[in-house]
């Protein structure tokens, strides 16, 4: 499981390689590699895959990590229900220098309302959805 980060990194970053090798600069598929390889990176260095900490973590991949926690624990999943907004704010705010960026806590406390409206949106679009069935 914990490889996946690495495999999505090098995916993408052979994606960029070949925009850079045409081009000479990064496209946006750099930040995406800072995101897919670093997201499970915790702010106290007890992440994966390579335990960085701080602000050793690249900005995008702090941000997502926390965006990233809020989805799944107000997501419905096989193995549990969803958490209500005060519960995931609750355990995000708990987690703050330890999981997350501080700063990146106060931002997300600030704009505490966009995410539940965000929240709930999605989830009732994605309660309509179709079933997934796979690559075609």
């Amino acid at each position: 499981m914990q490889k996946h980060t690495i495999i999505a990194g090098e995916v993408i970053e052979a994606a960029n390689k070949e925009f850079r090798d045409k081009f000479g600069v990064d496209s946006y598929l750099a930040l995406a590699r800072d995101i897919a390889l670093y997201h499970h990176e915790k702010w106290n260095g007890k992440g994966y895959p390579y335990g960085l900490s701080g602000q050793d973590i690249p900005l995008a991949a702090r941000i997502v990590a926390l965006a990233d926690v809020y989805d799944a624990l107000r997501s419905k999943r096989p193995y549990k229900e969803p958490w209500s907004h005060e519960d995931a704010m609750r355990e995000i705010i708990r987690q703050s220098g330890e999981h997350f960026d501080p700063v990146i806590v106060e931002a997300f406390i600030e704009l505490e309302d966009r995410f539940c409206e965000i929240s709930k949106t999605y989830s009732i679009i994605s309660q309509k959805a179709p079933p997934y069935t796979g690559w075609r």
